[in-house]
């Protein structure tokens, strides 16, 4: 898969079909390979990528710091992640996007038309991320991930990285850049003679800014108010993606259509058709 380098940053990323461009955020919380779409939890069965390529160029990569592509040691935000879409934008030359989102992917779909409206015709929103258990656990993962560095050393967080195999949302352990300490030798090395000071900042920085309501994070509702971006948004129904966080972005979005359907009855088949329709008509 092709690999571009975006402000420092290496990104791989594949395109699949022909037509109007989709840019898909993952889902996978800090894992958000752009396998997700295919081999992720509910998203693996309802087949997205396959369907939209029949009529459109899906573009799916790894969000930073996770699957292959690179990452920085710095304080993560909503606005680097869009930093990157809109450099893969660039780099593909492509002036205007669909954009979907997984998950979390919403949140930043959402953050890149808060952004640059000028460069998306509509959002899918699929399942967004969000709610108080939701923000609560993110913590929760944080938390677990700062007591094991100051207990055992930066080091220690990439030797267990490169041991284990596991990202960041199934050990937390190994903390938000656990996929560039397994394939960049160089910031592995950096990392680990990071200041023990200035890397809880870093952390304790990115667990504030990332996760700071009790909703869908990422965009402020002023913002979604006046975003003229219609959107489709597709509930979710379990404690991390709860149906009062697709409920607040129907509350805060001008213009929405909500599928107000159960996960039950959000079938492949059935989801794939009402994307498709709502993409066909923007």
């Amino acid at each position: 898969m092709p690999i571009v380098d975006l402000d420092g940053i290496r990104t791989r990323y594949e395109t699949v079909g022909e037509g109007p461009a989709v840019l898909m955020f993952s889902p996978g919380g800090f894992d958000s390979s752009l396998e997700n779409w295919t081999t992720f939890g509910r998203y693996k069965d309802l087949g997205f990528v396959g369907a939209l390529s029949e009529s459109y160029t899906c573009i799916v990569f790894d969000r930073r710091e996770s699957g292959q592509s690179g990452g920085r040691l710095e304080r993560l935000s909503w606005d680097k992640y869009v930093a990157q879409a809109v450099g893969l934008l660039d780099h593909l030359g492509v002036e205007k996007v669909h954009a979907m989102g997984g998950c979390v992917g919403c949140s930043t779909a959402a953050a890149l038309a808060v952004a640059r409206p000028d460069r998306v015709s509509s959002m899918v929103l699929f399942s967004p991320a969000g709610g108080y258990t939701y923000r609560a656990a993110q913590h929760k993962r944080f938390h677990q991930h700062i007591g094991f560095v100051v207990e055992h050393g930066l080091q220690a967080v990439v030797d267990l990285a490169r041991e284990s195999g596991a990202g960041f949302s199934k050990d937390p352990r190994v903390g938000p850049w656990a996929a560039p300490l397994r394939t960049d030798d160089s910031f592995a090395a950096s990392y680990a003679a990071t200041s023990l000071d200035r890397y809880l900042a870093i952390v304790s920085g990115t667990s504030r800014v990332l996760f700071d309501r009790d909703t869908v994070p990422g965009v402020e509702p002023e913002d979604l108010a006046v975003l003229d971006v219609p959107a489709l948004i597709v509930p979710g129904e379990d404690l991390s993606h709860t149906r009062s966080a697709a409920r607040y972005l129907e509350e805060c979005l001008p213009d929405t259509d909500y599928w107000d359907v159960p996960v039950a009855e959000q079938t492949p088949a059935a989801s794939q058709q009402r994307v498709l329709e709502f993409l066909g008509r923007h």
